[in-house]
């Protein structure tokens, strides 16, 4: 087998099981909430918990390769995400599967990263993207699998069951890495301790205590102590940043209006489309009575749109260009996510996909546009630096989202003095996580007409839209 294509399959293993992991658990939420004993709006904790801890150590992945070899920091990593996943199966409480899933997301904070890294070193550039295609391949199956997968085992077995599947592939992916992952490392220097310190500690206090102030796991007064030591820390992460040669992550990027535009601004949308997976399954049992795997049979569809939408993403941009598809799509995906509220239990089925399979579309298309457009303006030499602070924020918004959605519910469910799991607490959060998403199409909408132009292959339009602006100003 081609060593690229080989090398692409292995790394390809670890996102498989990765992806479908978290896909797998969202729909069996109720299921896990009821054997555990607690309310599943808790269990906001457990997917937040794997999502914060992404976001900690992405940041030092790259660095922890370099610094131990590529092939045991891969190894290792794989080796943590499976402690991780029998630790889940063995959780007994909300505290334990936590913990075990914080667990499990540093495992996958070095998997991913560090097995793309080493494609990117290794492979030659005429058969990267051929590499890079394979990689991709099990990112769009596994959440086609994921929800019919989990639910099939919440409804007829055992929940714990869906983090023991991880275990055999990923111990053949331990294996192949050692017999065909390189063992690459490159100069390294000396990592920001205090930037680690001060943004992993800032991000998990402030989002471990913004979702406990309802009252879970921990008292309110320990949450908002905890949110707001965690907010202090992040701030002192600014000024540290400010004056420190190498920060671990830079700040200095949000001055590119393309990269502000495409990781604050996509922060925002993915605020609204992190918390779908959290809500919509939720809604589905809870409120509607469905199964399970009722459930994944009906979800499972967004992502066939999905990926639908990647074979005509490119011709998409290259007709309409980087700043209309952003600005017009994000009210699109924003209003169908609002949509989902409207759902009822008597809902046909076939509606229910229909309007999922179409919302997938979009929120791929804007995915794929806010992935490409952050890195428009950033020079190769901060490029690294580049997708920590977008890696970093993406997995932090998606987490907030999983809070806010379950905030959202309770809040709900307080002003109509019905349980929350009524389905019309539902519309109401599902329209508060959907205007929070739309919100972004305001900075996309200030983007300049001609941004990415190039990347969306549409550079003999951008170069006379300069020529246009460089007339205008000599006339003026």
């Amino acid at each position: 087998m081609n060593p690229g294509r080989r090398l692409s399959l292995i790394v390809a293993t670890t996102l498989f099981i990765e992806t479908m992991d978290s896909t797998a658990i969202a729909t069996s939420l109720p299921v896990i909430a009821e054997d555990l004993g607690t309310e599943p709006i808790a269990l906001k904790l457990a997917l937040t918990a794997y999502l914060l801890a992404l976001a900690v150590f992405i940041p030092v992945s790259g660095w922890v390769a370099d610094r131990f070899g590529a092939k045991r920091t891969f190894m290792l990593a794989i080796g943590v995400f499976l402690l991780g996943s029998l630790a889940c199966a063995a959780s007994a409480s909300l505290e334990q599967l936590v913990a075990a899933r914080f667990l499990q997301g540093m495992g996958g904070a070095l998997m991913v990263p560090v097995g793309r890294l080493v494609l990117l070193r290794t492979v030659p550039k005429n058969e990267l993207v051929q590499a890079l295609s394979w990689l991709t391949i099990p990112a769009l199956v596994a959440p086609i699998l994921g929800p019919p997968i989990g639910g099939f085992i919440a409804t007829y077995s055992d929940w714990r069951w869906i983090f023991l599947i991880n275990i055999p592939m990923g111990l053949v992916g331990m294996v192949l890495a050692w017999r065909f992952v390189p063992d690459l490392r490159e100069a390294v220097k000396p990592l920001d301790w205090t930037g680690f310190a001060l943004s992993g500690l800032g991000l998990a206090l402030a989002l471990f205590g913004f979702s406990t102030l309802g009252r879970h796991l921990v008292t309110t007064p320990v949450a908002v102590t905890s949110l707001v030591v965690g907010l202090g820390a992040m701030l002192a992460y600014v000024w540290h940043a400010r004056r420190h040669p190498h920060p671990l992550i830079d700040l200095g990027l949000l001055r590119l209006p393309t990269f502000r535009a495409g990781v604050v601004g996509g922060m925002l949308f993915r605020i609204g489309i992190g918390a779908t997976p959290f809500l919509l399954p939720l809604m589905l049992q809870l409120g509607f009575g469905l199964t399970p795997l009722q459930s994944g049979l009906l979800t499972f569809v967004s992502a066939v749109g999905a990926i639908f939408m990647k074979t005509m993403a490119a011709a998409v941009l290259r007709r309409y260009g980087f700043r209309r598809v952003l600005w017009i799509n994000a009210l699109l995906a924003s209003a169908m996510l609002a949509g989902f509220g409207l759902f009822r239990a008597d809902t046909a089925h076939w509606v229910i996909m229909a309007v999922l399979l179409v919302s997938g579309c979009f929120r791929s298309l804007q995915f794929t546009s806010l992935n490409a457009i952050s890195y428009a303006e950033v020079d190769p030499a901060r490029m690294g630096q580049a997708s920590s602070l977008s890696g970093m924020l993406q997995q932090f918004s998606l987490a907030l989202g999983v809070a806010i959605g379950g905030y959202a519910l309770q809040v709900a469910g307080s002003l109509t003095g019905n349980d929350y799991a009524d389905p019309v607490n539902f519309a109401w959060a599902f329209l508060t996580v959907g205007v929070i998403s739309a919100l972004s199409a305001w900075m996309m909408f200030r983007l300049p007409h001609d941004a990415g132009a190039e990347m969306a292959g549409r550079a003999e339009v951008g170069k006379e839209l300069s020529e246009q602006k460089a007339e205008q100003r000599s006339a003026t």
